[in-house]
């Protein structure tokens, strides 16, 4: 089996030591190539050589966005014609995810261990054991996401926080506390809601004041805190969405209490949920955040997001 390993050297939970221990351990199963990325958007270019070179797995090490990076550039190559399946995902390199990142959501919501070392075993177990899924992804607009989206008050609070990491603060729950206390209090125009949700054939829903956007559940981790705005969100199904139609103090600090319920299941006269969508616009009469996989990517008047069902596999 002949593999490409896509490494973040920025990566926050490995140092050269451990990469090298990974690669070893690597090679031990299959014919391995590292490659290592240099700037933001190199990850895409990597994995889309990788698939045109007619490779059998990627393997990334790094964060969220070096895994959605890649994601990006396997679904945007073209696969030697010799590649043949029943189905686009099969004639794509089948991804496997090492957890190198602060939060690694995608990797935990597959069932793998946050740690590096526990979930490089699991993936040469899964290697060794033929062991592999097909997923569904999202995608906004001409970008593909693997587990969340955001448009409003999350996308405002990432680009804090991503502010803040290039100052040189560390990423932590405690940071991303802050961020979203600060955005909410001092950075929102919370009494004048501008996002509009239109689907094909439903009446549109207005006057929403930010957007959460889900592939799988959970949406985000809070050190080992699961936190749940879409609690029935799956790889499996279409794209969930809860939006709030306000942001008062008292309505919006119940519902974000139930995101961290042990069961979750927000309700409430601010709160829409929709689950299992196919397809839908956001518009918004004033530029709004915009975020995915919790990269952060500017600010967008329109997004439209659809579910691609089946589209990767993964090593799990």
């Amino acid at each position: 089996m002949r593999a490409v390993l896509v490494v973040n050297p920025k990566a926050t939970t490995t140092s050269e030591r451990s990469r090298d221990v990974l690669v070893r351990a690597l090679r031990s199963e299959v014919d391995l190539s590292v490659r290592y990325t240099r700037r933001r958007g190199h990850a895409m270019d990597l994995a889309r050589e990788a698939a045109e070179e007619g490779v059998d797995l990627v393997v990334t090490l790094g964060g969220d966005g070096t895994v959605n990076e890649v994601v990006n550039g396997l679904m945007a190559a073209e696969p030697p014609t010799i590649r043949t399946g029943g189905s686009p995902a099969e004639r794509l390199p089948a991804l496997a995810t090492v957890p190198g990142g602060s939060t690694n959501v995608f990797a935990r919501a597959l069932g793998l261990p946050r740690e590096w070392p526990e979930g490089t075993s699991m993936i040469l177990e899964g290697l060794r054991l033929g062991r592999s899924r097909t997923i569904g992804l999202g995608r906004a607009d001409d970008r593909y996401f693997t587990f969340c989206a955001g448009f409003g008050l999350d996308a405002a609070v990432i680009h804090r926080v991503e502010q803040a990491r290039r100052r040189g603060r560390v990423s932590t729950p405690a940071l991303y506390l802050r961020s979203t206390v600060n955005q909410y209090f001092l950075g929102s125009d919370r009494r004048h809601p501008t996002i509009s949700l239109e689907r094909p054939g439903e009446v549109t829903e207005g006057e929403l004041a930010t957007v959460i956007i889900q592939n799988t559940a959970p949406w985000t981790y809070l050190g080992e805190r699961e936190i749940n705005p879409n609690p029935a969100a799956s790889f499996d199904l279409g794209l969930d969405v809860l939006a709030m139609r306000q942001l008062r103090v008292a309505s919006t600090a119940r519902t974000v209490t139930q995101f961290f319920s042990h069961t979750p299941n927000p309700r409430g006269r601010q709160v829409l949920q929709l689950h299992d969508l196919a397809e839908f616009t956001l518009v918004a009469s004033r530029p709004q955040a915009f975020q995915l996989d919790g990269d952060y990517l500017g600010e967008r008047e329109k997004v439209r997001f659809a579910s691609v069902p089946a589209a990767l596999r993964v090593i799990c």
